[in-house]
């Protein structure tokens, strides 16, 4: 029987192999796919450190050659996209047709954070607005704000970890990432074209799998200056309080909703709303949770919808045809599938339910869902949407903002009013119009207000977060 492949850890921009070792299973079907070098206390020290010298060279980093890097790391990942693409498939049981599409987008982010590098400016300030500025002028300038840490999560585990990565880069920040430990070959491949390229300072990457409880000491060192976490609101929230005087950013979860009004033309959207529904067992934060039906479309949206999921191709992540394969683990499926169960037994009905197969949890659909079920308060992060009628325009959006979580939404309709009034009365930090709230595009700003987080990725927007604003004032008469 072949040996799977073992990965080291990418530590302060080369390879170390550590004294214990991770063994990364296929969701789908339990499968061994590869062993990991696990970063302990010493690893963490050395990384830190490393990170540390590395702020004076990454600082000094010209800007055309932190943009020629990452242009050529977009080269390499689409020149080696089926490769990446089969072994996020297999570690994330993702689609292979989603995986392909994460390779292309993580390759257009690190593109679009090269064209960053390089506008990076400041400005002259005069400060003679007033009679006590008269013959001063201020130097205004972006300063890279340090060594930063990046946390990664399973369901997207490579192109949110180069949401991270790329930025810090583009900035001139040294940053260690942290990936999921489900998911931690996509990062570490990546890390393999950071070698090939050459030219990263030393210090400037560290990518370490490593223990929560070790990831701790990442979290809570002083020598960081910024945690950028994407992953659970409970999770992110806590690390906030345990993170210390660094900057933090969190890009947490949701529980999407998606308004369909009386003028919507629905008809042409059903297969992109169901797509969305589903992808990746609903596993995506912007997943379409929550759809707010007008009455008089409802009894055949519904009917569109369940005829649709019936048809989607259940199967293994890494063939083309699979439209829905397992989630990540059995704790989730059977997590999902309990509150299914709750929510049947406060008062929901079925309008499509499959049979559980282990971590394969078939698409789900209900309707007359009370407040308090956990499908309909929380973040589902599974195959299960909710269908519900309303008969008035403002009462839907009410109903979209009785939630805690505020990330994305979208709305569908020909009204113009109506998408000016959803922009200013939904509590979201995105409102995508005509199209699934599942779209994000890697330049545009990207986050969620109430407990879906603080701060904003999309690269120019993470940079932001990554750069520190210093004057100089000169006394010139």
């Amino acid at each position: 029987m072949e040996s799977a492949p073992f990965y080291p850890l990418f530590l302060n921009s080369s390879w170390f192999t550590s004294q214990t070792k991770l063994d990364v299973f296929a969701p789908f079907d339990a499968s061994l796919l590869a062993q990991v070098s696990l970063a302990g206390p010493a690893e963490i020290e050395a990384a830190i450190q490393g990170a540390v010298l590395a702020k004076k060279e990454m600082a000094d980093w010209p800007a055309y050659q932190r943009s020629e890097f990452l242009r050529r790391v977009a080269q390499k990942l689409i020149q080696n996209k089926a490769t990446h693409a089969r072994i996020l498939s297999l570690e994330a049981a993702k689609p292979l047709r989603e995986a392909i599409h994460e390779i292309e987008r993580a390759a257009e982010t690190f593109l679009i954070a090269s064209e960053e590098a390089l506008r990076l400016t400041g400005e002259i300030l005069p400060l003679d607005r007033t009679e006590r500025g008269r013959g001063f002028q201020g130097y205004v300038q972006p300063f890279p704000i340090g060594p930063v840490l990046g946390i990664a999560p399973f369901n997207f585990p490579l192109n949110l970890a180069v949401h991270k990565l790329a930025p810090a880069l583009a900035s001139g920040c040294p940053i260690i990432l942290k990936p999921a430990s489900a998911t931690p070959l996509s990062t570490l491949l990546l890390a393999q074209i950071f070698d090939e390229i050459g030219g990263l300072p030393i210090g400037a990457v560290s990518v370490l799998p490593c223990t929560r409880e070790r990831g701790e000491l990442l979290l809570r060192d002083e020598r960081i200056h910024l945690l950028s976490f994407t992953g659970s609101d409970s999770v992110g929230w806590a690390m906030k309080n345990r993170a210390g005087k660094k900057k933090v950013v969190l890009e947490l979860g949701g529980n999407a909703a998606v308004l369909i009004a009386e003028s919507s033309i629905w008809t042409e959207h059903i297969d992109a709303l169901l797509a969305a529904s589903f992808a990746y067992s609903g596993q995506i934060c912007i997943h379409p949770q929550r759809f707010f039906v007008w009455e008089g479309h409802f009894n055949a949206f519904a009917q569109a919808m369940v005829n649709g999921a019936k048809g989607l191709h259940l199967g293994p992540p890494d063939s083309l045809q699979t439209q829905v394969s397992s989630m990540i683990d059995a704790a989730n499926a059977e997590r999902v599938d309990a509150w299914i169960d709750q929510a049947l037994a406060a008062g929901a009905q079925v309008l499509l339910r499959g049979q559980r197969q282990g971590t394969l949890l078939p698409p789900c659909i209900l309707t007359q869902v009370p407040m308090g079920a956990k499908v309909m308060d929380e973040e589902v992060f599974g195959p299960v949407i909710i269908l519900e009628p309303y008969s008035n325009f403002q009462e839907a959006l009410h109903r979209i903002n009785q939630s805690r979580f505020g990330l994305q939404a979208a709305i569908y309709t020909e009204n113009h009013q109506e998408m000016d009034l959803a922009y200013q009365n939904l509590d979201v930090g995105g409102l995508i119009v005509n199209a699934p709230p599942t779209l994000r595009f890697d330049h545009m700003p990207y986050g969620g207000v109430k407990d879906s987080g603080q701060g904003r990725e999309g690269v120019r927007y993470a940079m932001n977060d990554m750069l520190e604003w210093k004057i100089m004032v000169k006394k010139v008469k």
